[in-house]
Parts: C-alpha cells; sequence; structure tokens
C-alpha cells in the first residue's frame, strides 16, 4: 500500500485526496519508482477541472512529473537497475499514468538517469519546462544566435525555461509580464528585456526593442484577446507558437498581419517532441548537456510536503510564483 493523490469528481483543489492505495507491479515496459519529489504543472489543474485534452477515469491519478528511486522493472526494460536515481520526462498520457504520490509506475522510455550535480527537488522540476521550451524554440522555429523570441507568462516555469534556453543559443529573450511585480525576477532570471503589458504597448515595445523589424517568434500559452498584439509583434515571416489556453476568453485570428507578414501560427504540445524518438533524444542532449553545464537551471520557488497537496495546488493557481512548485515525498 502506498499514499496516492487521486480524485473522485471534477472541481478545484480540494477534490484531491490522498488514498492509501495497492499499486500494481509495473507492467511491461515499464518501471516502479518510490518517490522523492513531483513537479506540480498547469496541465495537471486543467485536467482536473475538466478543461483537459483528455479526461479522467475516476478514481484518477495525476502528475506529470516525478524524481526518485527505481524500485522494480517490467518485463522487457533495459538499462536500468533498482536503485538507480532517475527523473520523468511527462509521458504521453495522464489517465495511463500518474506521479502524484509515494510510489508510481511510469515508462521506462520516459525515465532519465538525471545528472548528479540535481537535487531531488531540482530533478522533480526538469523535464516538463524544457521538453516544452526546447520542441517550440529549436525543434520548431529554430531559434539561434541573433534572433529575437517574444515569451509571453514568462514567471511560469516554462516562460523561465524557455529563457535560459533561448541565452544558451544566442538569442534575444523578452519577457512579457502582466504588471511590474515580477518584472525585476526576471531580469534577474536572465531576460534581456522585460515588458510589463499593463504599462506598456506590447508589440509597440517588441517593435522597439528589435530596431522596428519585429521578434522572429512568440511562444504563448494564454491566447484570448492579446493574440492580435502578438501578432502585431512579430516580423516578416515570424511565427506564434501556442502552447495553451490560459485565457477564457475568444481568440480572435489576426488575419491582415497574417498576409502582409506571411506569419504562421502553430498549436502545440510536448507530446509532439515525446511521441518522436528522434526529437525526443534531441531534447533530452540538449537538456543534459545545459544542466550540466549550467545554462540550465531550474528555478524553485517554493516547496510543499505531500499533505500540503492542496494548499500547493492552491498556490500554483494563485499565480504568485516565479519558477516551479515542489511536492516532496
Amino acid at each position: 500500500m502506498a499514499r496516492i493523490v487521486r480524485i473522485h469528481e471534477l472541481g478545484g483543489p480540494e477534490v484531491l485526496r490522498i488514498e492509501e492505495v495497492e499499486v500494481p507491479p509495473p507492467a511491461p515496459g515499464e518501471i516502479r519508482l518510490r518517490v522523492k519529489a513531483l513537479g506540480l504543472n498547469r496541465a495537471e489543474s486543467m485536467f482536473r477541472i475538466g478543461y483537459y485534452p483528455e479526461s479522467p477515469d475516476f478514481p484518477a491519478r495525476l502528475g506529470y512529473e516525478a524524481a526518485g528511486v527505481i524500485e522494480a522493472l517490467g518485463a522487457g526494460v533495459t538499462g536500468f537497475a533498482v536503485g538507480d536515481a532517475v527523473s520523468i520526462v511527462p509521458p504521453l498520457s495522464i489517465t495511463r499514468w500518474g506521479t502524484y504520490g509515494e510510489v508510481a509506475n511510469v515508462p521506462a522510455e520516459a525515465t532519465i538517469k538525471h545528472p548528479a550535480n540535481l537535487s531531488w527537488t531540482e530533478a522533480a522540476a526538469v523535464w516538463m519546462q524544457y521538453v516544452t521550451a526546447y520542441g517550440a524554440l529549436i525543434e520548431i522555429a529554430g531559434l539561434g544566435r541573433g534572433d529575437s523570441v517574444l515569451i509571453t507568462a514568462a514567471s511560469s516555469s516554462v516562460g523561465l525555461a524557455a529563457i535560459q534556453i533561448a541565452n544558451r543559443v544566442g538569442a534575444t529573450s523578452i519577457a512579457a509580464t502582466r504588471t511590474a511585480a515580477k518584472a525585476a525576477a526576471l531580469r534577474d532570471a536572465g531576460a534581456a528585456h522585460v515588458i510589463v503589458t499593463e504599462e506598456e504597448d506590447l508589440a509597440a515595445r517588441a517593435k522597439a526593442i528589435t530596431g522596428g523589424a519585429g521578434v522572429r517568434a512568440v511562444f504563448d500559452p494564454v491566447a484570448g484577446p492579446s493574440f492580435d498584439a502578438l501578432a502585431e509583434a512579430l516580423g516578416q515571416g515570424g511565427i506564434l507558437i501556442e502552447y495553451g489556453a490560459l485565457s477564457p476568453e475568444p481568440t480572435p485570428f489576426p488575419l491582415f498581419p497574417a498576409l502582409v507578414k506571411g506569419l504562421t501560427f502553430k498549436g502545440y504540445q510536448y507530446k509532439e517532441i515525446v511521441r518522436d524518438p528522434a526529437k525526443l533524444d534531441r531534447a533530452k542532449r540538449f537538456i543534459v548537456e545545459g544542466l550540466t553545464d549550467g545554462s540550465l537551471k531550474p528555478l524553485i520557488d517554493r516547496v510543499f510536503a505531500l499533505d500540503q497537496i492542496v494548499e500547493a495546488t492552491r498556490y500554483l493557481e494563485s499565480n504568485q510564483q516565479i519558477g516551479k512548485i515542489v511536492v516532496t515525498i
């Protein structure tokens, strides 16, 4: 038996329950992980309230990320041993696997022996943010030296990862944040420029930063009414990568900027990278190299205990954080 977080209905953080559950042995191709720490993600909140591409099958586990020690190997698993310290790239299905709890069965193909310089807390905060940002900026946008990228919701863990990845490849990182409260922290986190959208014209400022040319790429999880301004901020032939739908308002299509500038709009999930072995292998190498040389380093905002999972989730949904929220076991 193990303490596992499950939901029996859709709703707010209060529907999360810690229950004693018998976890089955790992299936073929899986490993059994004794969880030391797990990272919280917006996707899990969207899944819990029913605003997500997958729907829960009650009672449902949830959770995409974790780090811990391998307890058992399923049939056919090679390259790992009981006792290995590993962390998890978020697998393709939140309904089949879940990491909230003391024990989790996860696919071996999503399991990585992370660099030894990472703590458990850091290791649990790596893969969702860096795989998501890497796939968008490197695999899709092909960002490189001399390019510029506008990163919205930049104080999120994925936004901070995007800043670090842009800096690592020599691109100019432009972070957008709603209020000035997080501006200094974003500069401290490596953003070359910060735009406070409640005080500044987003498109005009982005164009000013780029000498009138506009940015090469926009990386946005919000959508909604700001879509027009993001399109205006793009330069000729630019690409807007949309990886979320945080705004509850309709998203207009910016027809004339798209026509005049030949823009590309790309809907994106990290799963594009996870389901492609070659892309996932490139992502792993890029991220492990960055973690090893220090150019990539997860920023941890707060750490909670498992018994505080409801409190931790409420904090995630408050938007107060700058960086990752981690729960330790």
